[in-house]
């Protein structure tokens, strides 16, 4: 490690950053097979959990502003995979389900992790111990997002 401030070999994000990427073009094969983009995905991931979810606590959940996640979730919806409506206590807030066709492509999609941690080749040990550590991460860049607001 230099001292120069401004290596690339010294800074945070850019590791951060071609990992992702990386892991992205591992996952699109494997979610070409489904019709689903990452992001979609990551919705499909959290609906699969809990339905129905508002569009705000989807957003909160993935770190997804409504400018990203609005277009995202009608692509969805033409899919067929999503439903999108009104609550009924509250106009403002747009609730998303699951069709049935999002409901059964879960079936399909259970073989992607499996998948992933074939194509990654390490110790699943290991990968929890990096996965708990970015979600640190992502919990201190949260915060400090919400300090400068």
């Amino acid at each position: 490690m230099t001292d120069d401030l401004l290596a690339l070999d010294n800074q945070l994000c850019f590791p951060i950053y071609a990992a992702s990427n990386m892991l992205n073009r591992l996952y699109r094969p494997l979610l070409d097979e489904l019709g689903l983009t990452y992001p979609q995905y990551l919705v499909m991931l959290v609906l699969w959990q809990s339905t129905p979810r508002s569009v705000g606590e989807l957003g909160h959940t993935l770190y997804l502003d409504s400018g990203t996640l609005t277009p995202l979730l009608k692509r969805m919806e033409a899919q067929g995979l999503i439903r999108r409506q009104r609550a009924p206590d509250d106009e403002r807030r747009v609730l998303i389900t699951l069709t049935e066709a999002g409901h059964t492509l879960r079936e399909r999609a259970n073989a992607v992790p499996n998948a992933m941690l074939c194509k990654i080749d390490t110790p699943s040990g290991e990968l929890a111990q990096l996965r708990e550590q970015l979600k640190g991460l992502t919990q201190k860049l949260d915060q400090a997002l919400a300090r400068r607001q």
